[in-house]
């Protein structure tokens, strides 16, 4: 279906659009922090992308496994481009973090627990993008990927947990889920962050979509370029056929 003649995504753009100039608006209107002062509105940005990286890999293990539950090749490509999403969005916390870091730590980067779990998700998320291209049989190609995206989804809970697990220099979850959700941060900042967060979910949807439709055309394509000519003139059909 051409983009242009489908009321869902447009509309999907739209909100995304309206929600994140609200977001930023909020944003960038919130008080200093007592601590860090206007530092701290690196978090409205770099906290939705790391939330946005973690739904999208979750969305990769769970189209992955829908492919193998049904074989259905909408999930294999549906898989494909929550992979694309996550690990464009991985790239990004990445920086955010590291321009984050730098006047707080004093450096881009350390090997802390939480920082080298979000590389390896890299490699990961890579090595499936790999795959991807490197096997030509489209089946034989979605279930080797749907595998790895499965397994790659214990990432998730890992990164979620290293700062708990394996203490080092990163702050503790800003949003804290087990033993009682409890709020890291202070309560004013809590509205900008949860508007950007609901933007960042809706802008995955967007890309989700209009990266799946894209998948379909590309499928499409492919198909029409492997596809064998039927054979014309041959002797059995009596085409330039002379009888004596």
């Amino acid at each position: 279906m051409p983009i242009l003649k489908d009321r869902l995504t447009p509309a999907l753009g739209a909100l995304t659009l309206v929600l994140l100039l609200a977001g930023l608006w909020l944003s960038l209107t919130a008080p200093a922090d007592v601590n860090q002062g206007l530092l701290v509105r690196l978090m409205f940005v770099h906290v939705p992308t790391a939330w946005l990286s973690y739904l999208a890999y979750g969305g990769t293990g769970l189209f992955g496994l829908l492919y193998l539950i049904t074989r259905q090749r909408r999930y294999d490509r549906l898989a494909m481009s929550s992979g694309e999403i996550g690990v464009l969005f991985t790239v990004a916390t990445i920086v955010g973090g590291m321009l984050w870091a730098k006047p707080t730590w004093g450096t881009y980067w350390v090997w802390d627990a939480r920082l080298t779990t979000t590389a390896l998700s890299l490699v990961v998320y890579g090595a499936y993008l790999l795959v991807r291209g490197l096997i030509d049989d489209p089946e034989r190609r979605a279930r080797v990927s749907a595998v790895i995206g499965v397994v790659g989804t214990l990432y998730i809970p890992v990164n979620y947990m290293a700062v708990e697990w394996w203490r080092g220099v990163h702050q503790t979850q800003t949003l804290k889920l087990l033993g009682g959700m409890n709020w890291g941060a202070a309560p004013v900042y809590g509205i900008a962050l949860t508007v950007m967060t609901v933007a960042f979910t809706v802008l995955y949807l967007y890309l989700l979509r209009v990266r799946g439709i894209l998948a379909v055309r590309q499928e499409r394509r492919e198909e029409r370029e492997f596809e064998l000519p039927e054979p014309q003139g041959t002797p059995l059909s009596g085409a330039g056929v002379r009888r004596g």
